[in-house]
C-alpha cells in the first residue's frame, strides 16, 4: 500500500470517527443520534468525502431515509468546521451523505433464500 492510500484511509477513518461522535454528542436531534456511519470514501484529491450511513434500530422507510440524509446534509457545514482541527488539512473535504442500503439488501437476499429453501422443502 503506498503512502497516498494509507493517508486517504487514515483521513477516512478520522472523518468516520468524528462524524459518529458528533452525531451522538453534539446534535440535539434524537433521530440523528440513531445514525450509524457505515463507510467513508474520499476522492483522490481529498476534496470530497462520501459518507454512507444507516439507521441503528430499523431499516426505516424510504421517506425516513430521505429525511435522514437531508438532515445530515444540512449539518454538513457545521461538521466540516468541527473537522478542521482534527484533520489538519489545508482544506476540509466536502461532505456528501448517502444512505447505505447494503445491510438491508443483504437481509432481503437472505430472506428470499430462506423462502426458496422453505418452498423446496415443502415440495419434497
Amino acid at each position: 500500500m503506498n503512502e497516498s492510500n494509507r493517508r486517504t484511509k487514515r483521513i477516512a477513518q478520522l472523518i468516520r470517527d468524528h462524524v459518529a461522535r458528533y452525531l451522538v454528542s453534539e446534535v440535539g436531534d434524537k433521530r440523528l443520534s440513531q445514525v450509524v456511519v457505515s463507510d467513508v470514501r474520499i476522492s483522490d484529491d481529498l476534496s470530497i468525502a462520501w459518507i454512507s450511513v444507516r439507521l441503528l434500530l430499523s431499516p426505516g422507510t424510504d421517506a425516513e431515509r430521505t429525511k435522514c440524509v437531508k438532515q445530515l446534509q444540512l449539518l454538513a457545514g457545521r461538521l466540516r468546521k468541527s473537522l478542521a482541527p482534527t484533520l489538519s488539512l489545508r482544506r476540509v473535504p466536502e461532505l456528501r451523505f448517502a444512505f447505505d442500503d447494503g445491510v438491508d439488501a443483504q437481509h432481503r437476499v437472505e430472506e428470499i433464500l430462506r423462502e426458496i429453501d422453505t418452498e423446496h422443502t415443502q415440495k419434497k
